[in-house]
């Protein structure tokens, strides 16, 4: 979103503009905003956001409709073994995504049959762990803290990294071209994040996700750990708000580390396109 001028004769006129991606086409919505910017300019471009996106709301409530439905539909036996479906799948990307040698079908093999593959130790042991987390995470109605994103972590990560799991990191890091805020100022900085997501529990889930997982990317509060972490949040939102979950794909991880060096805005627009093309029959009924 950005401020454009427009001269007319001798008089300067600005507006706020707007470029959506519909299918093939970008479609630029603006916003008259007067002879000046307005001082109170962050709050009209709250607004004027809000007000472009109602349509796509309206699609996440069916989606959550829609499958609210379909899943009231499933037996409780077979409920159990589509989560273990759910969690094999995105086991096996989000930990792809961090450089594991597990395929998925090993994935499988470890989760569901128990089976360990002829592969390094330390990658088995996270797939285990990883799923275990993800189907208690499911599971349970929890209040999201500091403690739980450390639990998380120290529950994947206690065997393999024993000397960083449960921890934040006390140390600078660099993910790609990002350079992590001081690690003293880790600490507040996951404090004012509890906040943003406790004082925004009325937002859209969806919307809530991806900024939540915007914001903790930037942070990266772990010294490793925090794509996992994050993505994890993801779901927890999600679930826990009767949305279906998002699985950010192994073979698409390169426009979702795009869409990470955008900014928070650019972020959630790529947050919002993948959510509905993965969901689009649910909207679409």
């Amino acid at each position: 979103m950005i401020i454009r001028k427009k001269t007319k004769g001798n008089k300067t006129y600005y507006y706020l503009e707007h470029s959506i991606r519909k299918e093939n086409k970008i479609i630029k919505k603006e916003k008259y905003l007067g002879t000046s910017i307005p001082k109170n300019i962050e709050k009209v471009k709250e607004e004027f956001n809000r007000s472009l996106k109602i349509g796509i709301y309206d699609k996440f409530e069916k989606i959550k409709n829609n499958f609210q439905a379909e899943w009231k539909r499933i037996p409780e036996s077979v409920k159990e073994k589509e989560l273990e479906e759910i969690s094999i799948a995105f086991t096996y990307n989000t930990n792809a995504i961090e450089g594991s040698t597990i395929t998925l079908e090993e994935a499988r093999e470890i989760i569901h049959d128990k089976i360990s593959p002829n592969k390094p130790l330390r990658d088995v042991r996270e797939i285990e762990s990883h799923s275990k987390v993800f189907l208690e995470m499911l599971k349970k109605r929890e209040k999201i803290t500091n403690a739980l994103l450390l639990k998380w972590h120290k529950d994947i990560f206690g065997q393999t990294k024993t000397e960083i799991s449960g921890k934040f990191r006390d140390y600078l890091v660099r993910v790609g071209p990002h350079l992590a805020p001081d690690w003293q100022d880790v600490k507040n900085l996951m404090k004012k994040f509890i906040e943003f997501i406790e004082e925004n529990k009325k937002m859209n889930p969806v919307e809530l996700s991806g900024r939540a997982h915007y914001k903790f990317e930037k942070i990266h509060p772990f010294g490793d750990g925090n794509g996992r972490i994050g993505r994890l949040l993801i779901n927890f939102i999600l679930w826990n708000n009767e949305c279906p979950t998002i699985i950010i794909e192994y073979k698409k991880r390169k426009s979702y580390y795009k869409a990470l060096q955008k900014d928070e805005e650019g972020f959630v627009s790529y947050f919002f396109r993948r959510y509905l093309s993965i969901h689009k029959k649910r909207y679409s009924k």
